[in-house]
């Protein structure tokens, strides 16, 4: 007998309709002078890629600013909001072209925030992605210390020789990446009475 999740076992609906949506992934275009790809693999805790994932990214420009410009949903080719959404392939691969986030300020460092949806997932999963060059800024980064070292690289990108970044998100197993809570956002992780 084969169970399948209902919609109170699972995080979504999905819809096939604007979940994506065309030139989600590219937050700027590929011949911005600055461009790089942000990319990955979503696999389950068995080491499988997961098929039907959708990953949204979060990020600031290159000088650490906040995007305040509206436009997520419509690219226009110019304004950078700072957001994207990225449906991943049938072998669970992820792509974006965007820029490398600047830090957001003294002890911070630079960071790319990543939302993972998924088949089988109760909620929304958070994590960040960092630079790896950025040493120093990683060592005073006060949320990246409050994470164990012996699971920080979870929350590390690789530098490819072209330079473009590799993150994979691992939701279970040895390699599991780090998830965070934020106040306020429900974050279901057991039953629900």
């Amino acid at each position: 007998m084969k169970l399948t999740p209902t919609p109170a076992q699972t995080v979504g609906p999905f819809f096939g309709y604007a979940l994506p949506y065309v030139g989600g992934a590219a937050l700027v275009d590929r011949t911005h002078p600055g461009a790089l790809r942000l990319h990955g693999t979503v696999y389950d805790g068995d080491g499988a890629p997961i098929p039907d994932a959708m990953i949204e990214l979060w990020q600031p420009d290159q000088q650490g600013r906040v995007s305040q410009e509206p436009g997520s949903l419509r690219r226009d080719g110019y304004t950078f909001t700072g957001w994207g959404r990225a449906a991943v392939d049938m072998v669970g691969h992820y792509s974006f072209t965007t820029v490398e986030p600047g830090s957001m300020g003294e002890g911070r460092a630079p960071y790319f925030l990543l939302t993972v949806f998924g088949r089988g997932l109760m909620d929304r999963l958070f994590t960040r992605v960092y630079l790896p060059e950025s040493s120093a800024a990683l060592e005073q980064d006060s949320l990246l210390a409050s994470v164990p070292e012996s699971r920080r690289s979870t929350l590390l990108a690789t530098r490819e020789s072209g330079g473009d970044l590799r993150f994979d998100i691992h939701l279970q197993g040895e390699l599991e990446t780090v998830f965070l809570a934020y106040p306020n956002t429900p974050q279901v992780t057991g039953p629900v009475d």
